[in-house]
């Protein structure tokens, strides 16, 4: 069994192959990755970044995808505003979004953390701050985190995955990758 923890950049898509119709190629993991076997446990958008977990194991692989396990996932938003006590109570005991309640989240606030400069840089309004939360969600719906702040009102500006169950980001830096022993 291989297991692969990734550090997704900003604009990969999380997949193998880019099948989409556009006339320019996208970069996908292959531009990453050269080890046989494994794939993606789950994804990540096009403009998320973080951790990804890649494996040969098909057990693990639904274990950490499959909603049914609740396997947590925890990202850092960077967020339009100043979030607000309220909007992460919210965000802790769940909302309705269109495609119904979401369970409760852990929110908190968080400093800026020491990180990598995005490329391209997020747009920065000189007029409006910007803060950044910590979320651990047990579901993985289709831009969740995106929508979950939008419905509070701090629509994210960047969102990073740092940990998926036991595993963490660590200090690899975008585009790297590790095999597990």
């Amino acid at each position: 069994m291989t297991t692969v923890l990734f550090n997704k950049p900003y604009g990969v898509l999380s997949q193998f192959t880019d099948k989409g119709t556009e006339s320019s190629p996208r970069p996908t993991l292959s531009n990453y990755i050269d080890q046989p076997g494994v794939y993606a446990a789950g994804r990540l958008d096009r403009d998320s970044e973080g951790l990804m977990v890649l494996t040969s194991d098909g057990r693990l692989q639904a274990k950490i995808a499959h909603p049914k396990y609740k396997a947590p996932k925890t990202y850092w938003a960077q967020v339009e505003g100043t979030i607000t006590e309220d909007a992460l109570t919210h965000l802790r005991i769940g909302i309705t979004l269109k495609d119904g309640p979401t369970k409760p989240a852990k929110a908190r606030a968080i400093a800026p953390p020491d990180i990598w400069d995005r490329d391209p840089p997020i747009r920065v309004r000189k007029s409006v701050p910007d803060s950044w939360l910590e979320l651990t969600l047990t579901e993985g719906r289709n831009r969740q985190v995106r929508r979950m702040t939008a419905h509070v009102g701090f629509p994210t500006l960047r969102l990073i995955r740092v940990r998926i169950g036991e595993w963490e980001l660590g200090n690899l830096k975008p585009g790297q990758w590790r095999a597990l022993s």
